[in-house]
């Protein structure tokens, strides 16, 4: 038995729901434990492409559970469509395996037309939101206003909530952001419905984790985003509203963090953002369109383009510290492939001073120049490699430099998007 948290090193697209996938086979349990569908993992299975967003990437797998923890915001219209098209492309979906805690908060209709209208005043001060009502919907939870999936299984209750909401945010959608308001009957009749949907999959997740731990069962922690995109420790105010690194596993879910094991940290071998926000190795040259077109390096959620740069070793360390990674599992190194001089970003500079570390400040880490450490880049295809001795020397003394740089050593190495294109050199399960 092992229990293991996988998070994003960066700013999210890392590849995590690949590694999810190829380590939901030493799992039994799988769990979401926060965000919402502003994330997307896209997974290759014997060449058939599953986009998820709400569902975690455990769902391929036969014969495990699936668990949606208190951390996440559901938006529940999304999360059925979701389910729907699981079950088109033949998962077999049921409240058997399919698990939603009681005590998750709802995207109601009132925080995306929130959402639009707050990033439409800010104009070109906009944060780059995805619009999908997360931070909104956050902002309720916080302030104990949320309406909870559980609410829905009480009509009583769930009136009286939602009744009350809309009072309040009718209130700044009309007389603030002079945008539509929301219709109380029809948003309440729309989520009753929406709750007789719900009702089989809702339960206790913090409980049947309890359950599954004791029975020696091993759990499984999927994140979403990426660490520079945390709430408190990501280049704030450019972040999501969540907390995205290893210790909201356990506050999303409902467990103790003694229960926990291990934590990969998933890298990938060069560094995109979506959205705005700081970028110090951002690339705007040939490389970066190499890296964008070679990487497909376009959001599975919203279908934007990614900014694409150099790996910055001065991220991943930052992540390393603040997750207590225990080993990283490097992703997309065959989009490296060609390229005939690599850089890596070892530390910034910002007014004559050498900046080593993560600046809190987001406007100190946009004025920072990365200092870049020059490798030579490798011709050959790296794509399937299946062990470390088959990749070339070059992207052998690659992998081994970034783990000088990071402090921590590759557990696993991506070699291209199928499940089998990989190579495992540590099992957090083992």
């Amino acid at each position: 038995m092992a229990n293991v948290i996988i998070v994003g090193t960066q700013w999210g697209d890392e590849g995590k729901g690949k590694i999810v996938d190829l380590l939901t086979e030493y799992a039994d349990v799988v769990v979401r434990f926060q965000g919402g569908n502003n994330a997307g993992h896209t997974l290759v299975v014997d060449g058939t492409t599953y986009i998820l967003h709400l569902i975690p990437s455990g769902i391929v797998r036969p014969d495990k559970i699936c668990a949606i923890g208190n951390g996440v915001v559901l938006d529940p219209q999304s999360f059925m469509e979701e389910i729907e098209y699981a079950k088109k492309l033949g998962l077999p979906i049921s409240g058997s395996n399919l698990r939603l805690s009681s005590l998750t908060n709802m995207i109601m209709p009132y925080h995306k037309a929130l959402d639009h209208a707050r990033e439409a005043r800010k104009g070109k001060a906009k944060i780059g939101t995805t619009g999908r009502g997360i931070g909104p919907a956050y902002e309720d939870r916080v302030a104990r206003r949320g309406i909870r999936v559980g609410d829905l299984l009480n009509r009583e209750l769930f009136e009286n909530k939602l009744r009350d909401n809309l009072s309040y945010h009718n209130f700044m959608l009309e007389n603030y952001y002079s945008a539509p308001t929301f219709n109380f009957e029809s948003v309440r009749d729309d989520f009753l419905k929406l709750g007789e949907a719900l009702a089989p999959y809702i339960g206790d997740v913090s409980l049947l984790l309890d359950e599954a731990m004791k029975a020696g069962k091993s759990v499984l922690y999927e994140g979403a985003q990426g660490t520079m995109l945390d709430v408190d420790h990501g280049t704030y105010p450019f972040v999501t509203s969540s907390s995205t690194i290893a210790g909201s596993a356990c506050i999303g879910s409902g467990v103790g963090p003694t229960t926990i094991d291990y934590v990969v940290g998933i890298v990938k071998a060069y560094t995109t953002r979506v959205g705005s926000g700081p970028f110090p190795t951002e690339l705007s040259d040939s490389v970066g369109e190499h890296l964008a077109k070679q990487g497909h390096e376009f959001g599975a959620t919203t279908g934007r383009a990614r900014r694409c740069g150099w790996f910055d070793a001065v991220v991943v360390r930052h992540a390393v510290r603040t997750n207590g990674v225990s080993g990283m599992a490097l992703t997309k190194l065959d989009v490296l492939d060609g390229l005939e001089t690599l850089k890596i970003c070892t530390a910034y500079t910002r007014n004559g001073k050498t900046i080593e570390n993560m600046p809190a400040d987001a406007a100190i880490l946009e004025s920072c120049v990365p200092v870049y450490e020059e490798m030579p880049g490798w011709t050959e295809s790296t794509v399937g490699a299946t062990d470390f001795t088959q990749l070339p020397k070059a992207a052998q003394n690659y992998i081994r430099r970034l783990e000088e740089l990071v402090g921590v050593k590759a557990a696993i190495i991506s070699t291209g998007p199928d499940r089998v294109q990989t190579e495992i050199l540590e099992n957090p399960f083992a």
